[in-house]
């Protein structure tokens, strides 16, 4: 392991035992873990609504012999209120109008992540599929617009179990959407989510998260591969704890030459929000002082390494740069 991966392994690494979180509501819309069915003229709409989101929805970029290639699922929209645990919601409005966005309602946008590495097509996270806003599941048809199938895929990567993360591994019909993929969680995340017990004794706002799991996991659990935090998933792709969102989320970075590409998942949520005020808490971080603590431990590398970096919340192309602003941090997406 080289002083960069040392560095953000060994610091994330004392973040505290992920099972003894407390139970939150655990989704990242407006929509329910299981929402109502989403028919194919909705989904339509959707498109059309997202305008040039959707229009340009696919974002291929080089990294050395590596291509990186941003998948937009769209978007979902919530209310201002109460979306920043720590902070007023007139704070947020401030925040939204200095970043030039609407002050009347959060847009929250949601990007997976294809990574060609060799030979191999690996999917970072599995979107909201046929479960999210009629304003999302746009992955697969932003995968064939990039030309990839989805039984062309060999590894799909899932970063934590909130089902804007998940959903799309598996359709209404039972179905694996991406049937020659083998599949690989956070063993921590996943200890979480099937425990039996602590599924029986969530409150009744968190039944639907952990049998949504279920649904996703266990038609195939025994073919589900596990792994544990600083290990690499893949030959070069590493995993990097930053727990905190969720039990067991985690990031994962990728090197060519002397460059460092990282998935942020849901280190943050809207970057403009987030990480230009690093210890803000979205209402879904289920630990949020350990979520902030991860944040600032891997922007503070991000920044200083120069690392490219996506994130599923980021806005497009979803994939860019972190830099210091002020007592917080600035996402710049590439091109600008």
């Amino acid at each position: 392991m080289n002083v960069s991966r040392r560095r953000v392994v060994q610091s994330l690494a004392g973040l505290g035992a992920a099972a003894s979180l407390p139970f939150v509501t655990a989704c990242s819309t407006s929509t329910s873990q299981v929402a109502a069915p989403v028919t194919a003229a909705t989904r339509a709409a959707g498109a059309a609504a997202a305008g040039g989101a959707a229009a340009d929805g696919v974002v291929r970029v080089k990294i050395g012999s590596l291509a990186v290639t941003t998948l937009s699922d769209g978007f979902a929209e919530r209310p201002v209120e109460g979306f920043v645990s720590n902070a007023s919601d007139a704070q947020v409005r401030e925040a939204l109008a200095a970043a030039g966005l609407a002050t009347d309602k959060v847009r929250i946008t949601f990007s997976a992540v294809l990574l060609e590495v060799g030979d191999r097509r690996v999917l970072f996270d599995g979107g909201n599929g046929e479960f999210g806003a009629p304003t999302s599941g746009q992955l697969l048809a932003n995968l064939a617009r990039a030309g990839v199938k989805p039984d062309q895929i060999d590894d799909v990567i899932i970063s934590h179990f909130h089902g804007d993360h998940i959903n799309g591994l598996r359709g209404r019909d039972g179905n694996l959407t991406f049937p020659k993929a083998k599949i690989h969680v956070p063993a921590v995340e996943w200890a979480f989510w099937m425990d039996e017990g602590r599924s029986e004794a969530a409150p009744e706002a968190m039944k639907g998260a952990f049998g949504n799991v279920k649904r996703v996991f266990g038609p195939n659990a025994d073919q589900i591969h596990r792994f544990y935090s600083g290990s690499e998933v893949i030959p070069g792709v590493r995993s990097v704890a930053a727990f905190g969102h969720t039990p067991g989320h985690t990031i994962f970075t990728v090197e060519d030459g002397n460059q460092t590409w990282a998935y942020l998942a849901d280190l943050t949520n809207i970057p403009q929000l987030f990480a230009r005020h690093p210890d803000w808490a979205v209402v879904f971080d289920m630990d949020p002082a350990m979520a902030r603590r991860s944040r600032r431990l891997v922007f503070d590398q991000a920044a200083d390494e120069k690392w490219l970096v996506s994130g599923y919340h980021f806005p497009a192309p979803a994939i860019g740069r972190i830099s210091r602003r002020g007592e917080g941090f600035e996402f710049t997406p590439a091109g600008q």
